[in-house]
């Protein structure tokens, strides 16, 4: 066998070493192995003749990214790429609750408390349930009152506001006369 055939040899096994590398987890040894088989192939077809060189480089252009594509299109479907890649997940198992969602844009406008520092996520009470929320803009205190401003995904968007919640405050209206006058 002259030194062309053992080119065309090295290239055919730099080319399984290259998908090789894929379904076997080697630390990039294997495609080390298969990076040098190739280029010894290429050297060694140039050695014996340099049209041979080249039409061995034009084979080994098309045939190493097509054998590589190949190999990237099974793999996901191998032991190992099982192992490695997430399914990717259905669309109803990434949307959030309908039901959810519309109890969350309902309290839209509501006034609650801090539970917790918000720098800038937190846990904020609104009519007795607690609900993850980030502040806009400035960091909000533990206790301070927060009023809703917009959905984001399933937390609420709030702010520092001098509005107090439901159910705060007064328990009954201030008996005021202007006209009386105050006890000496």
């Amino acid at each position: 066998m002259g030194l062309l055939g053992w080119a065309v040899i090295l290239l055919v096994i730099g080319l399984a070493l290259a998908i090789l590398e894929f379904f076997v987890p080697s630390g990039g040894v294997i495609g080390f192995l298969a990076a040098l088989a190739v280029i010894t192939a290429l050297v060694m077809a140039f050695i014996y003749d340099p049209r041979a060189g080249l039409a061995l480089m034009a084979v080994t252009a098309v045939v190493v990214p097509a054998g590589v594509a190949l190999a990237l299109k099974i793999w996901p479907r191998t032991p190992l790429g099982k192992r490695i890649l997430l399914e990717v997940p259905a669309g109803d198992e990434v949307l959030p609750d309908v039901d959810q969602r519309q109890q969350l844009r309902s309290l839209v406008g509501r006034v609650g408390r801090a539970k917790s520092l918000m720098v800038p996520g937190g846990v904020v009470v609104v009519d007795g349930q607690q609900y993850d929320a980030i502040s806009e803009g400035m960091a909000i205190e533990a206790g301070q009152v927060v009023k809703v401003l917009e959905v984001r995904g399933n937390r609420l968007l709030v702010r520092a506001t001098d509005e107090l919640p439901d159910g705060e405050g007064l328990d009954r209206p201030v008996d005021f006369d202007p006209f009386e006058r105050p006890a000496a």
